[in-house]
């Protein structure tokens, strides 16, 4: 925005009145796309970490009964763990889209994209979320009953894999988002 003329015949939001802060382009806008890379991270790390830990609990309790099933019973384990690479692809996308102020203390950073970025890590790391528990929930229980009735085996590995998709559409959707961008000054 250019400062205006003579702000007394001009509309505020066609250019910046002097001394006045940017509306669009505050110095507060990169805090929401840090939180964005944030709660990426941490809510899919959380669901990583149930799903791994739940399933895994099932996994060494199978294991005692029947230890020859055990490495084809660690496949929730696997698909929990890729949660956690789901959050840091995005919250390595945030954080390298986050701008620096300028030498002269100005933003590049606008309102819009730090919005865009919060929303990216939310739709990401919840979908993480979901899909881990999800996956906890299903491999604990599904590496059990495999080991009762070994029909039931590719049955388990369907749920878990509409389950991970949970996790997968939540990473697209952070994708799309994090491309959304306005840079203050254009």
């Amino acid at each position: 925005l250019q400062l205006c003329p003579n702000p007394a015949l001009t509309l505020p939001h066609r250019c910046k009145m002097p001394g006045t802060i940017d509306a669009l382009c505050p110095a507060t806008a990169p805090f929401f796309g840090f939180m964005g890379a944030a709660v990426a991270l941490i809510f899919a790390n959380l669901g990583a970490a149930y799903g791994t830990a739940k399933s895994g609990v099932g996994v060494s309790s199978m294991g005692v009964m029947k230890p020859d099933l055990i490495m084809k019973s660690i496949i929730p384990v696997v698909m929990a763990g890729v949660l956690g690479i789901y959050g840091l692809i995005i919250a390595v996308i945030i954080a390298n889209g986050v701008m620096p102020p300028t030498s002269e203390g100005t933003t590049k950073y606008s309102s819009f994209t730090g919005f865009a970025h919060l929303a990216a890590g939310l739709a990401c790391g919840l979908s993480g979320l979901a899909a881990g528990i999800a996956i906890g929930i299903v491999g604990d229980a599904g590496v059990r009953a495999n080991a009762q009735q070994a029909k039931l085996y590719v049955g388990m590995v369907l749920i878990l894999i509409f389950a991970e998709a949970l996790g997968l559409y939540g990473l697209i959707v952070g994708l799309i988002l994090t491309s959304k961008s306005h840079v203050c000054g254009d």
